[in-house]
Order: structure tokens, then C-alpha cells, then sequence
């Protein structure tokens, strides 16, 4: 074969994975702006305020730090729906029984309150146990729905990353193709590989 000719095939994919990997890079800037954009606008909507403390005593010093620094601030990322969900509200609710222990205390309750309804002591413990159900289910769908947007905000950090990798490649990938072009000329008709 030609040296020129497979230069020109070597020099013609270059310039074809420059492309690729520029509309590539594209693709992932905007999926990552998406991302960002549409975590942020959502928790904006929300308006969680970040306490000054997640009021456990044996909190690490990042844990500690973090809500010092965000105290008061509305939620605005993913990593701060991630730190309020697995440091304050999983912190409050550790103290808690699990969904599923709260249900059978409530239906127990229910139960015992059902088969003597005329006793205020039953009632009051149905009423309070009914009340924890209702906190718990509201805890951890609360922290459930933060971590889906932090797993969401993450992805777009990913792609935010993967984009700009795809940008330097599609560069490297142009400067090669050029050097690729420039070397086309310099090299003699009668050249084979």
C-alpha cells in the first residue's frame, strides 16, 4: 500500500473522531447541564433551609463543617440534598422504628383501641401511634426523594467531567489530524508501507 494513501485513511478517521468526540462532548456539557439545572431548580422550589447543625454530637468534623458552612442556606445542589439526607434526617430518624415496625405498632393499636372504643387511654395510643407512621413515611420518603436528586445531580457531575474528556480527545484528535495533513505533503509519491 501507499504511504500516502494510508496516511490520507489514517488523517480522514482522525478528522471523523475529532467530530465524534466534539458532538460527544456536546451532548454530555448539555446532559450535564440539564442535570444541574433541573436538581436546583427543583430543590429551589422546596425551599429546605439547611440547619446549622445536624444535632448529632458524634458527627465527623466534614459533617460539622458542612452544615456550619451551609446554615441557613436554601438547598440548591445535589451534594447538600445528599449531606441533609444521610446526616440530618437519617440522623433523626435512626432514633426511630423502621416503617414497618411503625405500621404493625399502629395496626396493634388500631386493633386494641377497635375492640374497646370507649377507652380514651387506647385511643390516645392508636392516635400517637398512627402519628408515627405518618412521620416515618414522611421521613423516608423525604430522604428518599434527596438522595434520587443528589444520584441524579451526580450523574450530571459525571457527564460534566465526560465531557470535558471528550473535548481535550476531539482536540488532541484535531491536532493530530492536522499534523496528520502536514505530514500528506512532505511525504514522497513512491513511499509504501
Amino acid at each position: 500500500m501507499r504511504r500516502k494513501t494510508f496516511d490520507q485513511i489514517v488523517t480522514f478517521v482522525g478528522f471523523g473522531l475529532s467530530a465524534l468526540l466534539l458532538v460527544a462532548a456536546g451532548l454530555l456539557n448539555w446532559g450535564a447541564t440539564f442535570a444541574t439545572t433541573a436538581v436546583g431548580d427543583q430543590l429551589i422550589a422546596q425551599k429546605i433551609s439547611i440547619p446549622g447543625t445536624n444535632g448529632d454530637p458524634a458527627a465527623s468534623k466534614e459533617v460539622i463543617d458542612f452544615f456550619a458552612a451551609n446554615a441557613d442556606k436554601i438547598m440548591t445542589t445535589g451534594k447538600q440534598a445528599q449531606m441533609y439526607a444521610d446526616h440530618y434526617i437519617a440522623f433523626h430518624m435512626s432514633a426511630m422504628p423502621t416503617y414497618a415496625e411503625a405500621s404493625n405498632m399502629n395496626r396493634a393499636a388500631a386493633g386494641l383501641f377497635a375492640a374497646d372504643p370507649t377507652n380514651m387511654t387506647l385511643k390516645a395510643d392508636a392516635e400517637k401511634k398512627a402519628g408515627l407512621v405518618e412521620t416515618v413515611f414522611r421521613g423516608n420518603s423525604l430522604r428518599g426523594m434527596l438522595l434520587n436528586a443528589y444520584a441524579f445531580w451526580q450523574l450530571g457531575q459525571i457527564a460534566s467531567i465526560a465531557a470535558l474528556a471528550a473535548l481535550g480527545g476531539a482536540l488532541l484528535m484535531l491536532l493530530l489530524s492536522i499534523a496528520g495533513l502536514i505530514h500528506i505533503r512532505r511525504t514522497p509519491e513512491d513511499a509504501t508501507i
